[in-house]
């Protein structure tokens, strides 16, 4: 990472000692400034203008209360949230996540890689993201269908389909979907753009489903490409067991990938083999049920309990971090390198600290930063809003050709902007760089609103 100027350091200390108890936030903007400097020196009018400084601000943070009855008949009070960050390029564009953790500082830093991650879909979509710290795990539907329209009966007033389009994140799949889109038609009609991530029946599109896991392969299938090479023979290893983890795995398995692991928050499954998808899918997608059902029907894996995948000692190609932020620890890198790991993309948002990705860049392991990696997710959904808006549903060949089309060409971006600027192969000063460059210049072409 490069050096901050004087000016962006003492930027940086300001917005350290304004927000102190926001870790996660503070934690992406340190990661964002450090690859700055080199646009700024070819840019002095954004300095001039203190754009950087207006660009981590949100333009609106969203607090309020949501009640809500369990099945017993008490009530219930969780911390409902919307971050709409920057809308320079497009309505407020980010998911919604339902988990114990959310707070204001995992939001926002969750919207502020948003603005970046938008940007470089080339889609007119601008940043933000939202929550609660509602736990779904262990709710009955009833519950979780009370509390997603007590939520969205306070949130509905701050979106629309060209203000805000919110989408899903953990613990927000299609049912919290479905029931928070009933409920906004109640209170305000029939607006199929306002979320994404809908069923089929009612607005959703085909493809995003799988479109975050399968844009990650995407993206480094186009890597890949580059160097003359394909993911034929490749060992993967995979973090987490979600949405994004599994269609990651299965888009892996297609183009002839090898892949070894799973996680859980509870440990780690290691299947040399490879890993069963069919059972994988029918564990946590169906029966909802932990990882440590795998090992009852593969019982040449292991399953190793309270420890990170990223503990575990095999050689491998390539990983793909899918789970959540701050996984991948600096102590988890020189097994990676020694291993012979050579790419490591993130599905997940942030799940690599910043010391680690200093580690891997210095011993040329090819980082590729969710906020490029990952975008096939939103970038499907904002597919999924341009189908709404003209009253169209396409066919799911069309839009998964669509999302390989948008990943090569955000790889290709951070690529080329990262030589244009004479960062060589870091990706993620080309992506910062990029997506910065796109938001600022529609920042003050607005006159800076």
């Amino acid at each position: 990472m490069s050096q901050a100027t004087p000016e962006l350091a003492a930027l940086q200390a300001k917005i350290h000692a304004r927000d102190p108890h926001q870790p996660e936030f503070l934690q992406a903007i340190d990661e964002f400034f450090a690859n700055l400097t080199p646009f700024l020196a070819q840019h002095p009018e954004i300095l001039e203008h203190n754009l950087v400084e207006m660009i981590t601000e949100p333009e609106r943070a969203i607090q309020f209360r949501v009640p809500w009855q369990d099945d017993a008949g008490k009530w219930q009070v969780n911390r409902g949230f919307r971050i709409q960050f920057n809308s320079a390029i497009g309505p407020y564009k980010g998911g919604l996540r339902f988990h114990p953790s959310v707070n204001l500082s995992i939001l926002k830093f969750l919207g502020f890689e948003q603005i970046f991650k938008n940007a470089l879909t080339g889609l007119p979509i601008g940043g933000g993201k939202g929550g609660s710290d509602f736990d779904p795990k262990g709710k009955s539907d009833a519950e979780i269908m009370r509390f997603c329209q007590s939520f969205i009966t306070e949130l509905h007033r701050h979106i629309g389909p060209n203000l805000d389009v919110p989408a899903g994140d953990i613990g927000v799949g299609g049912r919290e979907i479905g029931y928070m889109y009933g409920q906004y038609k109640r209170l305000c009609g029939n607006a199929q753009g306002v979320l994404t991530g809908k069923g089929l029946t009612f607005g959703g599109s085909l493809a995003r489903t799988e479109a975050t896991g399968y844009g990650l392969v995407y993206f480094v299938k186009h890597l890949l490409a580059d160097q003359g090479d394909s993911f034929k023979d490749k060992k993967v290893m995979v973090s987490g067991s979600g949405n994004v983890a599994i269609y990651a795995i299965e888009k892996v398995h297609a183009l002839g990938g090898h892949v070894v692991s799973v996680s859980d928050s509870s440990g780690y499954i290691y299947d040399p083999a490879g890993i069963d998808l069919a059972l994988l899918k029918e564990i946590k997608e169906v029966k909802r049920a932990r990882l440590t059902e795998y090992v009852k029907t593969r019982p040449e894996s292991e399953y190793i309990a309270d420890q990170s995948v990223w503990t575990l000692q095999i050689a491998a190609d390539i990983a793909l971090p899918c789970a959540t932020q701050n996984e991948i620890l600096p102590e988890h890198v020189p097994g990676l390198i020694e291993n012979g790991v050579k790419i490591v993309a993130e599905g997940a948002n942030m799940p690599t600290t910043l010391e680690a990705v200093d580690l891997l860049q210095t011993a040329k392991v090819i980082y590729c930063p969710g906020k490029a990696a990952n975008a096939g997710g939103v970038a499907v959904s904002a597919l999924e809003m341009s189908q709404n808006s003209a009253r169209l549903s396409w066919t799911f060949d069309t839009v998964d050709q669509e999302l390989d089309k948008i990943m090569k060409m955000i790889y290709e971006n951070c690529r080329d902007t990262a030589q244009e600027f004479g960062l060589a192969d870091n990706l993620l000063a080309g992506a910062n760089i990029a997506g910065f460059r796109k938001v600022s210049e529609a920042m003050l072409a607005q006159g800076l609103v």
